[in-house]
């Protein structure tokens, strides 16, 4: 079946097997840093309590064989290694099966830490690295041709993210339709960047043409990844383009990585080798005989092929409805999934501010308060935001939604409980402790509008920030003793 053959997408292979895996280390190492803290034997939302209830949304093995952090460290360790060799090119360089066991590996572990993740792995990227994992291993090894339905399938999925997120966007919110989203989305997105203030404070005609220039992008570009080359190379090179302004732009963990590495399943060789003459193509790769006419592999190719075609159907349908699902998965394995993203845009900032005090606590002795400060979410008006992004800071994430909602989430009032007492897991995942691992005798919750300082601000006081409507939300609340 010559068919099956893309011949001339080797290099394309390399990047989305290679690129997935990379994107897998640094979820397993945010997994491995946080994971304990927030989820853990002793976390916020603590594992062990959703296994003894009605258990975890999907398959888990935590669900079989039980959660303890050491348990969760070591399926972190594990994934690790297994995407580093994949990163290096170990396993595709053996069987055309074993690039796809190393991702179903890697597919299971992680699977296993999302579903019983709860809210803080509830986000679009989670379930689009499962999804991306799963398909890329289907790209066989070295010693066959990567499989064209397989690169297909990944154009699809492309075609699912940018298409869905494009009318999820013009269905949601009229600024959008209008092109006035961007007058507020740098300054009001959940975790600014370096560049977030400068995007910001841009002319309001140039905002305009990013609304406009990003509905081509994903309304009418997607559709060119189907096309013939160089066409479809080409609407590749738009959305990394888009994609690499938004990473410039803002700090949304792994979505816009995963988004550049798989749209590049659209560029052949001789596209990518015109661009930079020095990358390795089949010749240079190959190892062996081709053996992709083998009847066993060309029969799990078609049966995968069959199995994503069929579980995305229920997205195809989703794409077209009125009430279009954003994020959502239709089965329990998390493959043809819906995506989308920023349905409505947030107008005005509010940020939710935890400080603490010690020493008395009376009307006449007011006690002098200190904030707690984090690594991504806005808090010390005179610090410029960092870039973190693809790393995935979910606390930082998770208390940019508290406004948006109610701050009586149980997992924030669990927080605030674990800093009256200065728990050292949860102190790890701040910036500042303004006590220095000592608890506080209370503790209180505060919310402010922000936005960004303008350039006289900026260098007459030095600040990113100016905050104001200060408003008490929670407290004091005093520490048992």
């Amino acid at each position: 079946m010559e068919w099956l053959a893309a011949s001339d997408y080797w290099i394309a292979r390399e990047i989305l097997q290679r690129g997935v895996a990379a994107l897998y280390i640094v979820a397993f190492a945010s997994t491995l840093n946080q994971f304990r803290a927030l989820l853990g034997d002793r976390g916020l939302l603590p594992a062990p309590r959703l296994l003894a209830g009605p258990g975890a949304r999907g398959p888990s093995i935590f669900t079989k064989w039980g959660y303890s952090d050491r348990k969760l460290v070591l399926v972190c360790w594990v994934g690790i290694a297994v995407s580093a060799a994949l990163v290096v090119g170990l396993p595709q360089s053996g069987p055309a099966w074993l690039p796809l066991l190393a991702f179903l590996l890697l597919w299971g572990l992680y699977q296993s830490v999302v579903n019983i993740g709860q809210v803080f792995y509830g986000f679009g990227w989670e379930m689009l690295l499962l999804e991306a994992g799963f398909t890329v291993g289907w790209l066989g090894s070295h010693q066959v041709d990567p499989p064209r339905t397989m690169l297909l399938l990944i154009a699809w999925l492309v075609f699912r993210l940018e298409f869905g997120a494009g009318m999820i966007k013009w269905r949601g919110d009229p600024a959008w339709r209008d092109l006035t989203a961007l007058y507020y989305h740098h300054e009001t997105q959940p975790m600014p960047g370096p560049l977030s203030r400068r995007a910001h404070l841009a002319p309001r005609w140039w905002h305009r043409c990013e609304a406009a220039g990003n509905h081509v992008a994903q309304l009418a570009v997607p559709f060119l990844l189907f096309a013939p080359q160089p066409v479809a190379s080409l609407a590749t090179l738009v959305i990394v383009v888009t994609q690499l302004w938004l990473v410039a732009s803002g700090n949304f963990a792994w979505l816009n990585w995963i988004t550049i590495v798989l749209a590049c399943c659209a560029v052949n060789d001789t596209a990518l080798r015109a661009i930079v003459p020095f990358l390795p193509g089949r010749a240079t790769l190959q190892r062996g005989p081709i053996d992709a006419a083998e009847p066993w592999w060309i029969v799990l190719v078609l049966a995968a092929t069959v199995l994503l075609a069929v579980a995305s159907l229920p997205a195809l349908r989703n794409l077209f409805s009125r009430r279009q699902l954003m994020n959502a998965s239709f089965n329990r394995w998390q493959l043809g999934n819906a995506y989308g993203a920023f349905g409505s845009i947030t107008r005005e900032r509010v940020e939710v501010v935890i400080e603490g005090a010690t020493g008395p606590g009376t009307p006449v002795d007011e006690p002098t308060w200190h904030e707690y400060e984090f690594h991504g979410k806005p808090g010390d008006v005179r610090r410029r935001p960092r870039q973190f992004a693809p790393y995935h800071l979910r606390l930082d994430w998770m208390m940019w939604f508290l406004p948006l909602g109610s701050v009586h989430q149980r997992w924030f009032h669990a927080l605030l409980g674990q800093l009256l007492v200065a728990d050292p897991a949860v102190l790890a995942l701040l910036r500042v402790d303004p006590f220095q691992g000592r608890p506080p005798d209370r503790i209180r919750v505060l919310t402010y509008r922000y936005r960004f300082a303008t350039d006289a601000e900026n260098r007459t006081h030095g600040l990113y920030w100016i905050r104001s409507n200060r408003r008490l939300v929670i407290g004091p609340v005093e520490r048992d003793r």
